[in-house]
């Protein structure tokens, strides 16, 4: 569904109510229901900087980067800087959450950048989160429990929108240690460049599926690009889990001969390099994956790579690398 209410602040669920959807029945109709009934699932927050310029000039550089809940969004800000990106995906954002100090830190990157950002709640996190993010928690609650996506620019996003991907609310069960009210998003905007607009897209694919799955996420996201904008060259870009139902193997996801075969081509810096890496959160992982890719049509672009999450001093910033490419002008 494509939503295009706008606000500068969500309608927060009491404590009392986010306690209360713990224990719903699980099937898929309720969370359906208690979905659709949550102003702060279907708008989308924007906020930030006025524009610096009205236009973006080609050549210039877009990050994307799955943060991990952002614990550090200061250092990330400066990491994000250093790239010289007017355009930046980001996913993986909490809001009012305990494990990240109950921050904001989509306002926070925003504001060390400059920029304005648009920013769309994914999930509504019901605890505190897995056992190791609970000991990053200095208190006992969450203030809002948000956690979504964001896209942020030096320019105006015009016509900001989210669109939540077609899922079967894995996250809404008795078993997971992390409850949650939700599903996988994308958040949108037109960007102006001196060549004309295009659509740029911050999206986070779901881990615990398959590679149809996913594909069919990507494809819904397309036709709803498609009927958004028609004729605009697109790009989408951010956390597509790759490979996470076959022990890593990309080249097993479906999505991207489907994603070829309407027209768009695949950037994921070098094919034997992986974007995933142990971090804080995600200290002991089973496997390192190449999750992270820009997917864009009719927009020339020259390189794509990788740029590590490690801070100067060695600290890892996410349990992902950001992904950045350089975009040259449109294509026909």
């Amino acid at each position: 569904m494509m939503i295009r209410s706008t606000v500068s602040a969500f309608a927060v669920p009491s404590q009392e109510e986010r306690k209360s959807f713990v224990s719903l029945e699980k099937t898929p109709a309720i969370h359906a229901a208690k979905l659709a009934s949550l102003a702060c699932m279907n708008t989308v927050r924007i906020g930030g900087a006025e524009a610096k310029v009205g236009a973006l000039a080609f050549p210039f550089t877009v990050a994307a980067w799955n943060i991990e809940r952002c614990l550090f969004p200061e250092e990330s800000a400066a990491k994000l800087q250093a790239t010289g990106a007017p355009l930046i995906l980001l996913s993986e954002m909490d809001e009012g959450m305990a494990r990240t100090g109950q921050k904001d830190p989509t306002a926070i990157v925003a504001g060390e950048l400059g920029m304005n950002y648009a920013y769309g709640v994914e999930f509504l996190e019901l605890s505190l989160g897995s056992e190791i993010e609970r000991s990053f928690c200095g208190d006992d609650f969450n203030e809002k429990g948000f956690h979504g996506n964001a896209l942020m620019a030096a320019v105006a996003l015009k016509d900001a929108f989210l669109f939540r991907l077609p899922g079967e609310a894995k996250w809404f069960n008795d078993s997971n240690e992390q409850p949650r009210i939700g599903d996988r998003c994308a958040v949108g905007a037109i960007v102006e460049t001196d060549a004309g607009p295009f659509v740029a897209v911050s999206v986070h694919l779901e881990s615990v599926a398959t590679a149809d799955y996913r594909e069919r996420q990507m494809a819904a996201l397309i036709d709803a690009v498609e009927g958004f904008a028609p004729g605009l060259p697109v790009l989408i870009g951010g956390d597509l889990n790759t490979g996470n139902h076959t022990g890593g193997d990309f080249s097993t996801d479906t999505l991207f001969a489907m994603a070829e075969g309407r027209g768009f081509e695949c950037h994921g810096g070098p094919l034997d390099q992986t974007s995933t890496r142990p971090s804080l959160i995600t200290r002991f992982p089973d496997r390192i994956m190449k999750l992270d890719w820009f997917l864009s049509r009719s927009l020339k672009i020259s390189e794509s790579h990788l740029v590590s999450s490690l801070n100067e001093e060695g600290k890892p910033l996410s349990d992902h690398d950001m992904i950045v490419c350089t975009i040259e002008g449109f294509s026909t």
